[in-house]
């Protein structure tokens, strides 16, 4: 409960800071669940610090759903280690998601349906595997929009995630893999330059779109 309530003061603070740029151009979706079907328009993501913010708030809506349901029916022969871990990665991305709640306020897009219904919760190799599919594309997405973000606050919230994002993708590459380098290793980092990989916007939403009951409208390479 203390990290919520330090997002979302962290959130109305952004909120306020930078409350001129939540301007008319950007659809309002905040407070309602948009429909199974429904197109979300998340607007110009090149040139727009709101539209960014809720693409964020997209990917963290996903996360965030996950992480609570593999807590609510956690697989068979889970560990106590384990289980400790995805709670706290849970509580993570709960704070994440809240904190682009918060900040976005009127110009958020709606609450998203997550689509889960190919993966099996039951099993550990099904929710790992999903798990480090969600944090290495979040790691990515994170990387491939910093450089459109205009404002300084919003790059280091950006950037504050982003790190949190890439020590749930070690944590569960060594859950799948222990004792092996897969934690920092290729194709997620390149092992030559030992820099972490960059997706677009379009790459990422691609990837996110068979878990989600929505659809994206989007301006973005």
């Amino acid at each position: 409960m203390r990290y919520l309530g330090a997002t979302a003061a962290a959130g109305v603070a952004l909120s306020a800071c930078h409350s001129e740029v939540m301007d008319s151009a950007v659809p309002r979706g905040a407070g309602r669940a948009a429909a199974i079907g429904e197109v979300v328009d998340l607007g110009d993501l090149q040139t727009n610090d709101v539209a960014i913010l809720n693409y964020a708030y997209a990917l963290e809506q996903l996360e965030a759903a996950f992480y609570v349901q593999v807590m609510m029916t956690p697989y068979s022969g889970i560990t106590d280690a384990e289980r400790i871990i995805l709670k706290d990665i849970r509580d993570h991305e709960v704070g994440h998601r809240e904190l682009f709640r918060t900040a976005l306020g009127g110009a958020a897009i709606p609450d998203l349906t997550p689509d889960f219904s190919t993966i099996n919760f039951s099993s550990r190799d099904a929710v790992l595997s999903v798990a480090k599919t969600y944090e290495n594309v979040g790691v990515s997405a994170y990387n491939g929009a910093g450089k459109f973000i205009k404002s300084a606050d919003y790059l280091t919230l950006a950037g504050k995630i982003v790190s949190v994002e890439a020590r749930h993708a070690a944590v569960i590459a060594a859950l799948i893999d222990p004792n092996s380098v897969s934690f920092a290793g290729m194709p997620e980092v390149d092992d030559t330059t030992g820099l972490d990989k960059v997706r677009s916007f379009r790459e990422v939403l691609t990837i996110v779109a068979p878990f989600l009951k929505q659809k994206f409208n989007f301006n973005a390479a």
